[in-house]
């Protein structure tokens, strides 16, 4: 326990730890939207008892178990969890723990072609805080992006309007600015001459703002916790995001808990170990910025492949 309280800043009325616990923290999904694009194929694999995954860089082929008491959690990523809902009681009669990372942004076309409709969206933000907490659900307003249509004040006004909606939903509300990775740019040409993507403000610009965004999440009993962003650090009332997070798993599942090592994905991150079972380029959302495809086409060409019976997407 020392060795956690000093790493996690845990307390004895926080947590308790397992120690005989070994299970693992499955990502769905970083790489894809697991929730939105492929619920069926997800739950198949959950009652396989396993999964399997390419590692995205060696392309090696890895099985991961998918038992209940080899998983201490399922941290969700989507920005569409209808058709997962259905799913949930299964879930949760089968022993699981899980919280959901939930992006809303509100972007639309051509940002978002494919995003759903943002009422809808707040309904089923609405329905899993009811099922579970506000604690389970993580907004994400992420990422960020400012252009000619979308300036700093602009962008603040859609966070405030968002955020009025989400009230009481969400305790925690994830930021960082856009990452313009070569793909991304090459993806995004169009839209820069259109007004539609341009280059972050200064950094006096940018903590300004990220100082109203503050005052806008507090109003509404929300914290802000910043993704891999030095430029917020040191913003009063900006925590570093930890998105796979041990703190937040042992308050709500302390009965499976164990201590994670930290596991950072790229320079800033502050993520902790997890195991991510989907694959880049099976997204067909379609947005924009999307780190994970190479091409919307390319993504659309392997859903339209994808075999739901298969270990692996």
């Amino acid at each position: 326990m020392s060795s956690l309280k000093k790493n996690f800043l845990l307390d004895d009325s926080t947590t308790k730890v397992n120690e005989t616990m070994r299970c693992e923290v499955i990502s769905v999904s970083r790489r894809t939207d697991v929730p939105a694009w492929y619920a069926d194929w997800f739950m198949k694999r959950i009652r396989a008892g396993f999964a399997q995954y390419r590692n995205p860089f060696g392309g090696q082929t890895h099985e991961v178990s998918l038992r209940p008491e080899d998983v201490m959690a399922f941290v969700f990523w989507s920005r569409n969890y209808a058709p997962l809902l259905p799913h949930l009681p299964e879930l949760d009669d089968r022993g699981y723990s899980s919280y959901f990372h939930f992006t809303l942004t509100d972007y639309d076309t051509p940002l978002e072609p494919s995003a759903p409709p943002t009422d809808h969206i707040i309904k089923i933000f609405h329905a899993l805080a009811n099922r579970y907490s506000p604690k389970h659900v993580l907004w994400r307003f992420d990422p960020i992006i400012f252009s000619e249509k979308m300036p700093p004040e602009r962008m603040l006004e859609r966070f405030e309007r968002l955020a009025e909606r989400l009230k009481g939903t969400t305790e925690r509300c994830y930021i960082s600015l856009v990452d313009s990775y070569q793909k991304v740019r090459k993806n995004v040409e169009p839209l820069i001459k259109q007004g539609w993507w341009g280059e972050p403000p200064n950094q006096e610009t940018l903590q300004s703002f990220a100082a109203q965004l503050v005052a806008l999440a507090q109003r509404n009993d929300i914290t802000l916790h910043a993704c891999c962003e030095t430029v917020f650090s040191g913003i009063d009332g900006i925590q570093q995001a930890h998105c796979v997070d041990p703190l937040l798993l042992a308050q709500l599942f302390p009965d499976t808990f164990h201590a994670l090592r930290p596991a950072p994905t790229r320079e800033g991150c502050g993520c902790f170990a997890s195991r991510d079972i989907g694959a880049y380029d099976t997204c067909v959302h379609g947005c924009a910025y999307c780190y994970a495809n190479a091409s919307h086409a390319k993504a659309l060409a392997r859903f339209n492949k994808h075999d739901p019976q298969r270990s692996s997407l």
